[in-house]
C-alpha cells in the first residue's frame, strides 16, 4: 500500500503546472479561401485583364488556397512550419515545381536574449504591406506592389531590440523567391521597425539588396506607415521603389520602377469594415511588362460573422493612353477595366 500511495503522488507531482511539459506551447492555426470574379469587359482569353497576383480568372467561382500552420516554442527556441494548397500557394512559390501544395514557411528561431532572436530557413517577406494568407488582407485582390515586389526570403537573420519600441533586422537571403539557390549570389535584407508610445503610429523601413541573379543587381527600399485615429478609423500607407542593372552591359545606368499606394479603413460596425486602396505604380522603363503608369482603385467591403469574412469588391485598373494594357471582348486594346468580386475567406 505504501509503495502504491508513493507511486500515485509521484505520478501527481510529475503533472503540476510548471513542469516542462507544460512549457511547450503549441499553436495551430489555419484558412481557406474561395472567390468569384467577373471582368466587365467581358474578355474571352487570359490574363482576363488580371494583372496582379491570384486572381487570374472571369465569370468562374475559385478555389484559393487552404493554409495549414503550426508553431512550437520551448525555452529559447522555436519552430514554424507553413504550407499551402491550392492555386494560389502555387503561384506564391512559381519558382519551384508547379505544384499546388507549397512551403509557404519553414524556419527556426533562437534567442539567446529577451532581445536578440536568430531565425534560419524560409518566412514570408517583410518588404510591402499586403500578404499571401487573404485573411490578413482587408482587400481581396492583390496590388502591383505586391504582385511584383518579393513574395518571400530563405536564409538567416537577426532581429535586435534597441529601445522599447524599435527594432532592427538584419539577414543573407537567397536571390528572391527562390528556396533552393545552389551557387547563386546571396542578397542583404534589413529593416527598422518603430512604433509611437502609444501604438497608434507603426513605421516600417524595409531593404533587399544585392546580385539576385547571376546577371542582376538589384536594390529595393520599401516604407510602410500605419496610423489608428480610433476604433473605427485608420490609414495605411505603402511606398516602394526598386532598381536594376544588367551587369555585363557596359553601363553603370539602374533602370527604376516605383509605386506608392494609400489604404483607408473605416469600421462603422465591429462586424463591418470598408476599405479603399489608391494605389500608383510607375514602370516607363517597362521593367515589369506593364506600362509608363498604371493606377488602381479598389473598394472593398469586410462582413464579418464569427470566423467567416465575406468581401464584396469593385477595381478599376487604368494605364497609360499609349499602352492599353487591357482588352475587351472582341479582342481590342483599352486602357480601363473595371472588375467584380466577392470572397469568402474563413481562418481559425
Amino acid at each position: 500500500m505504501l509503495m502504491l500511495t508513493t507511486a500515485l503522488l509521484a505520478a501527481a507531482l510529475a503533472s503540476e503546472p510548471g513542469d516542462s511539459v507544460q512549457k511547450k506551447p503549441f499553436v495551430f492555426s489555419g484558412s481557406a479561401d474561395g472567390y468569384y470574379r467577373y471582368n466587365f469587359s467581358n474578355p474571352q482569353e487570359g490574363p482576363y485583364n488580371n494583372l496582379t497576383s491570384f486572381t487570374n480568372s472571369h465569370n468562374s467561382f475559385e478555389l484559393g488556397m487552404i493554409s495549414l500552420k503550426a508553431a512550437h516554442t520551448i525555452g529559447k527556441v522555436g519552430l514554424v512550419a507553413d504550407v499551402g494548397f491550392g492555386r494560389r500557394a502555387e503561384e506564391f512559390s512559381y519558382n519551384d515545381d508547379r505544384t499546388r501544395f507549397a512551403i509557404k514557411q519553414l524556419y527556426v528561431t533562437y534567442a539567446p536574449t529577451e532581445k536578440i532572436k536568430f531565425t534560419a530557413g524560409s518566412w514570408a517577406t517583410h518588404i510591402g504591406y499586403e500578404s499571401v494568407d487573404p485573411y490578413l488582407n482587408r482587400n481581396y485582390s492583390m496590388s502591383y506592389m505586391f504582385s511584383y515586389g518579393p513574395f518571400f526570403h530563405t536564409g538567416l537573420k537577426a532581429e535586435v531590440s534597441v529601445g522599447d519600441k524599435t527594432t532592427l533586422m538584419v539577414g543573407i537571403a537567397n536571390p528572391t523567391d527562390f528556396k533552393s539557390a545552389s551557387s547563386m549570389p546571396k542578397m542583404a535584407i534589413a529593416q527598422l521597425a518603430t512604433s509611437s508610445r502609444d501604438d497608434k503610429l507603426k513605421v516600417y523601413l524595409n531593404y533587399q539588396g544585392g546580385r539576385a541573379l547571376n546577371s542582376l543587381r538589384l536594390h529595393q527600399e520599401d516604407l510602410v506607415l500605419s496610423y489608428l485615429i480610433n476604433s473605427k478609423l485608420s490609414f495605411s500607407y505603402n511606398g516602394t521603389m526598386q532598381q536594376r542593372r544588367i551587369v555585363g552591359e557596359g553601363s553603370d545606368e539602374y533602370h527604376t520602377w516605383w509605386g506608392s499606394a494609400l489604404y483607408a479603413n473605416l469600421d462603422p460596425q465591429p462586424w463591418l469594415g470598408f476599405t479603399l486602396r489608391a494605389e500608383y505604380t510607375g514602370d516607363k522603363n517597362y521593367l515589369l511588362g506593364l506600362s509608363k503608369n498604371v493606377i488602381e482603385t479598389t473598394l472593398s467591403s469586410n462582413i464579418r460573422i464569427d470566423n467567416l469574412t465575406i468581401i464584396p469588391e469593385i477595381r478599376l485598373d487604368r494605364s497609360s493612353a499609349d499602352d492599353n494594357l487591357f482588352v475587351n471582348k472582341a479582342g481590342n486594346s483599352k486602357n480601363a477595366t473595371v472588375s467584380g468580386l466577392i470572397a469568402a475567406v474563413y481562418a481559425f
